[in-house]
């Protein structure tokens, strides 16, 4: 059955129960004449009229009667297992646990989290910062948050934030003293700051690419740490250049405390994702933190 043919008998059940058509326009929030309409389709459809109508009432056919006996009890269920499935998410508890960085957990989690308590209050959020690529499975996660480059071929991947830049930045006190690399080779011969993986041990090779090219410089210079509040205030203090995600330092750039450099090497890559085993039963929670997320996604969307 269409959901049309649903919306005209709920139509038509109104009418009845409601004695005349203003009074079920009212109650179902559209006009009189088209609520008209749409009992005139039902009619059609059926090839039966269903109400007698006078200027002070509308009463069934004996087919609408014998139509309404039939429907007002499947109706009624309908209303009933609504109700009772929203009665359950307003109820839905429990916990969702994610395992993200600490930029994703600020970037693409914080912006809904608010919003997500208010929907779902029985929910309790716990995000596990870490910035390994981590299994959920094993680490007691729903869910983990990382860039989609990062992502394995078995993982569902859910996008949460738009395409995102890695970019080089650097102090106007810095670059005063030391000049503008103007390649990502040059960047050889300036005090960077460096950072290491946490898986493997190895140290973060800095990756850019422009018109079709792709080049990946081994860093060198007086710092290396995996703290990004570290890393943003060495940059901040002219100890040398970083290389950060762009939120990551739009509240340096802003402020006048560092400017990009070589931002012709720096394109868009995929964003941050919600990733989870496709072989494994999605959660509730997860299921409602999914759901939430991609509304109000599309909510932003729509009023772009």
């Amino acid at each position: 059955m269409k959901s049309s043919d649903v919306a005209e008998l709920r139509a038509f059940v109104a009418i009845i129960e409601r004695g005349n058509f203003a009074r079920a326009a009212e109650w179902l929030n559209v006009s009189p004449s088209a609520l008209s309409q749409t009992i005139q389709r039902l009619e059609a459809r059926l090839g039966q009229r269903l109400l007698n109508r006078t200027t002070r009432t509308t009463r069934p056919t004996e087919a609408g009667q014998q139509l309404y006996e039939r429907v007002w009890p499947a109706l009624r269920e309908i209303s009933a297992a609504q109700a009772q499935l929203q009665e359950q998410q307003d109820e839905l508890g429990g916990r969702l646990r994610i395992n993200s960085s600490s930029t994703g957990a600020a970037y693409a989690l914080a912006p809904h989290l608010a919003s997500f308590a208010e929907a779902y209050p029985g929910i309790e959020v716990e995000i596990v910062i870490s910035d390994r690529l981590e299994d959920v499975v094993a680490s007691e996660c729903d869910a983990g948050l990382r860039l989609g480059e990062s992502l394995e071929q078995d993982m569902v991947g859910v996008p949460m934030s738009n395409p995102l830049r890695w970019i080089a930045v650097a102090s106007p006190v810095y670059l005063a003293r030391a000049g503008t690399p103007e390649h990502p080779a040059a960047l050889k011969e300036h005090a960077c700051i460096n950072m290491r993986w946490p898986s493997g041990g190895h140290l973060f090779q800095w990756e850019f690419g422009c018109e079709g090219r792709s080049v990946r410089v081994a860093v060198t210079g007086p710092l290396c740490t995996n703290d990004v509040a570290t890393r943003l205030r060495a940059v901040k203090d002219g100890l040398g250049i970083g290389y950060f995600l762009e939120p990551e330092v739009w509240d340096l750039l802003s402020a006048g405390d560092a400017v990009e450099v070589l931002g012709s090497w720096c394109p868009r890559e995929p964003g941050f994702y919600l990733y989870y085993p496709g072989n494994r039963l999605v959660t509730p929670q997860l299921r409602a933190f999914l759901d939430h997320v991609a509304a109000r996604r599309q909510k932003i969307v729509a009023t772009q």
